[in-house]
């Protein structure tokens, strides 16, 4: 494809001919003549509607040209109100204006040897067009609209392939010349259209039930006088107005005629001049042709190499460009899912959270705050409960210990790179040799101090807290999506594109508004954490001996909540199928309900539903594994017998894993970012309400707004990647 579109221009002769005859238009005292032919004009220039326009010119001549369109794009035909006489002859016209009919002072029109393959119907409102010649073009049938030139004298269709008059013509009562052939026609028949006009239209006026007159004893409505509009279709007047008016006419004509001729004459001249001045500007010319063939060779070439390579490198970049759209396509889908998927899961934790909170609250009040009896302080077990605190202890120590080492460790980095890493591993090293050689004493010391068993019981309260767990694993899902939302708007940002980014800042807000909702849960079930444990402290003011040290231990003691619920009523093959489902959040509901495996076989998914089961693909297999259990405990009846002498477990074992993940799995986590301030750091800091992950810790400090949306920040958390 070429690099640019070249019109055809025209050659010096014809551009300096077009100067011309718009100078000699616009001058002084000229005719109302614009002649503008044989200037190989491809449109007809603005120049020349804005003269005809401006100098009210009364002829129009643009024969011989290579005109496709007597309109440009920029152009009105309503420029040409003022022509009476437009020549198109010999030129390349497919089709006139469809409203060719505004032109109605034209008189004369002449379109012979063009390739026009119809008349627009507006062309019968010409009702002063006293000439048409549309010789030697491509028509097939002329419009019904003919019958309405009622001033119609001479009509040429010669050379073309109409076969048929149209009736209406018979109402054109001035037509005097009607040139057709003959020999192709089939309406008129061959042998009336052989005959001449006055055969043509006594044929045409006898088949229409009209009564034929001689176009002499019509008056042309163009040279009617006021009051004579009755007569436009009857014969009226004496035969000496109506000579009088064809002489009158007929000199006018003659006068236009010798006008022309003596514009023909001063044109010819003109032309004599011209050729002389060409022929001397030829040679010079002719001098810079070689030179002139030389650098247009040179660009030709040069052009033809950047086109190649420019169409090579679009190439590529439209393949990149589509590669990267599907690549953040497939991505926003996934995102798109998986925000989806949390939100039914938040839809799910609210309808369960009120069963679960009534039975955390139930355990903990019938529980934790029952008075410690003797049997539990002869049963203590003060070493092991010493150890498990001290391990508590020294988790929670870890990981802050790990979290300010990281943090000093990356700030390090950057100034002293390797040197700092021996200290560092040296220093930690060292911690852990104090952290051992001071663990026994620590164990003895917990013995004794009730502040630090006290500390220990808490974090192992927040740490076994069903509720405070599953708020901090949704919290930090919802991170890892606006980490990855944050990411992909940065790279659609540096794409330049701006397709689905209203979906983007609508997923973005959700998981906003979603995140705040679960800080605020998260804080209020520690409040509700920290009741409780003021209520224990409250007990303890009795100076019991040993007091947390027996409620660590209770905590340790405490059975996993399947177990608990299936001591409270709910099958053990029920709790078996929900945990291999991943469906164990629904634990509390059946329990609830006291749902067993026999009311779930005669139980459908529309009643699951009702009880609080929200996905249907759950609740059908529910349904299968269920009939399948009662299918395989009617062949073997003892599956149903729990196993003799089972001893529950006194330390907490691990919840059986699920088959299928409740959660994203490993692959949704978060890729590092660096901080859009310094270019330098990862990214840690979440702006709420815009939920933009874009900053470092230190760059966050001065902001007051986002740095890629511009909102106001009204709170700040700091988040921690894992390694």
């Amino acid at each position: 494809m070429p690099l640019f579109f070249r019109k055809r221009k025209p050659s010096e002769e014809a551009r300096k001919r077009l100067e011309y005859q718009m100078c000699l238009a616009k001058e002084a005292g000229a005719d109302d003549i614009l002649d503008i032919s044989k200037c190989e004009l491809s449109e007809i220039p603005f120049g020349a509607f804005a003269t005809c326009k401006v100098l009210q010119k009364k002829v129009l001549i643009v024969h011989t040209n290579h005109l496709t369109s007597l309109l440009p794009k920029s152009c009105s035909l309503l420029s040409l109100a003022t022509i009476k006489v437009l020549d198109l002859h010999d030129n390349q016209l497919t089709a006139l204006p469809d409203d060719i009919g505004q032109l109605t002072a034209l008189q004369v029109l002449n379109v012979e040897r063009n390739q026009l393959t119809y008349l627009p119907r507006s062309i019968g409102n010409l009702i002063q067009l006293q000439t048409l010649n549309v010789k030697d073009n491509r028509l097939k049938e002329l419009p019904d609209t003919l019958g309405e030139l009622r001033s119609l004298r001479t009509l040429d269709i010669s050379e073309s392939e109409i076969q048929r008059l149209p009736q209406m013509l018979a109402h054109v009562r001035t037509l005097e010349t009607l040139s057709l052939d003959a020999s192709s026609m089939v309406y008129p028949p061959q042998e009336v259209c052989g005959a001449g006009t006055e055969a043509i239209q006594q044929f045409l006026c006898k088949a229409s039930g009209l009564e034929y007159y001689p176009p002499s004893q019509y008056l042309l409505p163009v040279l009617e006088q006021d009051g004579a509009e009755n007569s436009r279709d009857s014969p009226s007047g004496s035969t000496d107005r109506f000579s009088s008016e064809e002489v009158d006419w007929q000199n006018r004509f003659s006068d236009y005629e010798k006008r022309k001729e003596q514009k023909m004459l001063e044109k010819l001249e003109f032309e004599r001049r011209l050729e002389l001045g060409q022929r001397e500007h030829a040679q010079l010319l002719q001098q810079s042709n070689s030179q002139k063939d030389e650098i247009l060779q040179t660009v030709k070439e040069e052009q033809s190499r950047l086109e190649q390579g420019l169409s090579e490198h679009q190439r590529y970049l439209d393949a990149e460009r589509q590669r990267l759209q599907e690549q953040l396509k497939q991505t926003e889908q996934n995102i798109s899912n998986r925000i989806q998927k949390l939100l039914q899961e938040n839809q799910r934790q609210k309808k369960s959270s009120e069963i679960l909170k009534s039975l955390e609250n139930e355990r903990i009040r019938m529980e934790q705050l029952m008075s410690i009896t003797q049997e539990e302080t002869e049963n203590l077990r003060r070493r092991e409960i010493a150890s498990a605190m001290q391990q508590m202890l020294t988790e929670s120590c870890n990981s802050r210990l790990i979290q300010m080492t990281y943090e000093s460790q990356r700030q390090n980095l950057v100034q002293q790179a390797c040197s700092s890493m021996a200290e560092m591993d040296e220093r930690f090293q060292q911690i852990l040799s104090w952290q051992q050689m001071d663990q026994n004493k620590a164990i003895s010391q917990i013995l004794q101090e009730s502040a630090l068993q006290k500390a220990a019981f808490e974090a192992l309260q927040v740490k076994k807290d069903l509720m405070h767990r599953q708020v901090r694993k949704q919290i930090k899902l919802i991170e890892t999506e606006l980490l990855q939302l944050t990411q992909l708007e940065l790279k659609r940002k540096s794409l330049d594109t701006e397709a689905l980014q209203e979906m983007i800042s609508e997923q973005r807000w959700v998981l906003s508004s979603l995140l705040q909702q679960l800080l605020k849960e998260k804080t209020q079930r520690e409040e509700e954490l920290r009741e409780i444990l003021m209520e224990l402290e409250a007990k303890s003011e009795t100076k019991q001996e040993n007091y947390w040290l027996i409620q660590y231990q209770r905590l340790l003691n405490q059975k996993p909540l399947s177990l608990k619920l299936q001591g409270e009523g709910l099958e053990r093959q029920l709790v078996a199928l929900l945990v291999e489902l991943s469906a164990e959040h629904y634990l509390p509901i059946f329990t609830h309900h006291r749902i067993s495996l026999d009311m779930l076989s005669r139980m459908g998914p529309g009643d699951l539903a009702k009880v609080g089961v929200s996905e249907a693909g759950l609740r059908h297999q529910i349904l299968r594994r269920a009939q399948e259990l009662l299918d395989a405990t009617r062949a073997q009846p003892e599956l149903l017998k729990p196993p003799q002498g089972e001893v529950l477990p006194t330390a907490p074992k691990e919840l059986p894993k699920a088959v299928r993940p409740s959660a994203p799995c490993a692959e949704l986590e978060a890729q590092a970012s660096e901080c859009v301030v310094c270019l330098e750091r990862e990214a840690q800091m979440i702006f709420l309400n815009c939920g933009h992950i874009c900053c470092c810790q230190q760059c966050c400090q001065p902001l007051r707004t986002c740095p890629l949306c511009r909102q106001d920040i009204a709170q700040r958390l700091r988040i921690y990647h894992s390694r």
